[in-house]
């Protein structure tokens, strides 16, 4: 399974480093770890049933150490999971412990969801700094994101563009690249399923009939009819 480095790092690091100075590894740092990454890839392969159990996991294994700070940093990635599946709402488990989290953690909540403001972005990792203010030409945000090597910060980088606002076409190709390259179902249905309302609205029947093949594919349902030839005159 690959590890999801990069977008990870800024939630859960802490957890995994709390006690790096202190071998042995303590067994719940083991365990949480791998909980919440097989929880992640559960959900980004669309298996909700799997992702609520080892979650469920990797909580119980941070609640033993008393410290709410890193259960903050696990409900940010669960929520990050779901922001780069283009699932838009609060992040309902963070907000009781955001009082006890650091700064970046509460920044990186109103990151997710689109909210933070240009003035904290210095509370971010270099990689996303660059996704947060409005003035950033859309042609470097679109290389910025293409240069980012870790497939979940890409998604979620991509999703903080379309939900302020800033996803020209190329955003969403990439979007689905990544989610395809990884073979993540859920955040590849919804970033074709957004390719698929760009369609509709400029007519596109060509790129409508591509999309509604391929979304079709992913869910193994039959392909959809080809459209009716038009009238002869």
């Amino acid at each position: 399974m690959r590890p999801l480095v990069t977008c990870v790092a800024l939630v859960a690091a802490a957890m995994l480093t709390a006690c790096a100075n202190q071998p042995p590894t303590p067994d719940w740092q083991l365990s949480a770890k791998g909980a919440l990454e097989r929880s992640v890839q559960a959900y980004l392969q669309g298996n909700s049933k799997i992702e609520a159990i080892e979650f469920a996991a990797a909580r119980a294994a941070l609640a033993r150490t008393g410290r709410a700070d890193l259960l903050a940093r696990a409900e940010l990635t669960r929520c990050a999971a779901r922001v780069a599946s283009l699932v838009f709402e609060s992040c309902a488990g963070f907000t009781p412990l955001a009082s006890d989290a650091g700064e970046q953690q509460r920044a990186y909540n109103d990151y997710l969801a689109g909210a933070l403001k240009t003035a904290d972005a210095a509370l971010l990792p270099d990689q996303h700094r660059v996704f947060v203010s409005d003035k950033v030409p859309n042609a470097a945000s679109l290389a910025a994101l293409q240069t980012m090597s870790d497939p979940l910060a890409r998604l979620v980088a991509a999703s903080v563009l379309l939900q302020t606002g800033r996803a020209e076409p190329g955003v969403l190709n990439v979007a689905v690249d990544t989610a395809s390259a990884q073979g993540w179902s859920r955040p590849l249905l919804a970033w074709l399923q957004a390719q698929l309302i760009r369609a509709e609205a400029n007519s596109d029947a060509a790129q409508i009939d591509m999309l509604r093949r391929r979304i079709a594919l992913v869910l193994g349902s039959p392909p959809p009819p080809p459209p009716p030839p038009p009238p002869r005159p």
